[in-house]
């Protein structure tokens, strides 16, 4: 529509007629394949994670009994880090989730909550405290956009046990 006025009023100003014009397909932007299932409703364009990358907890062990605070040491193979913001390919920064389940929708950012520590700056590691008694922890890896890779890239959930 908007192409068709702008001919019309070319052709007016240079004092010739307009004629009807066939609107031009629409541009193609980069298209996602089509993504279904619960865990991608709304979901942002995703970046694709390298074959062999896995993200994984250093320390503690799974099992591990400890008194906080504590260390956790993030493990990552296959790709590199970068800051979130910053987009480089087969890089992405570290999410951790504690006492918490991904969440259902995998096509959008990743919220910052007190169970999901957003590691932005590339850090590789973090001192927690938490309250005695049992805790999961589990890590996700995110693109420059806090949007977890496809396929995701997650850590196995570890268990571990704080003690006063």
């Amino acid at each position: 529509m908007i192409r068709q006025v702008t001919i019309a009023l070319a052709a007016i100003a240079l004092g010739a007629t307009a004629t009807a014009q066939t609107p031009a397909p629409a541009a193609k932007v980069n298209q996602v394949p089509a993504v279904t299932g619960p865990n991608n409703v709304n979901a942002l364009p995703r970046t694709a994670a390298p074959d062999g990358a896995r993200v994984y907890i250093v320390t503690p062990k799974d099992g591990a009994t400890i008194k906080g605070p504590f260390t956790v040491v993030f493990g990552l193979a296959g790709m590199g880090v970068a800051p979130a913001g910053v987009q480089m390919e087969n890089t992405g920064h570290h999410h951790l989730l504690i006492d918490a389940a991904l969440p259902a929708n995998l096509g959008l950012p990743l919220p910052a909550t007190d169970n999901i520590k957003h590691f932005g700056k590339g850090q590789t590691e973090t001192t927690l405290t938490l309250p005695p008694g049992k805790h999961t922890l589990q890590l996700v890896l995110g693109d420059h956009l806090h949007v977890p890779f496809l396929p995701v890239v997650a850590s196995p959930k570890i268990t571990i046990t704080v003690t006063p």
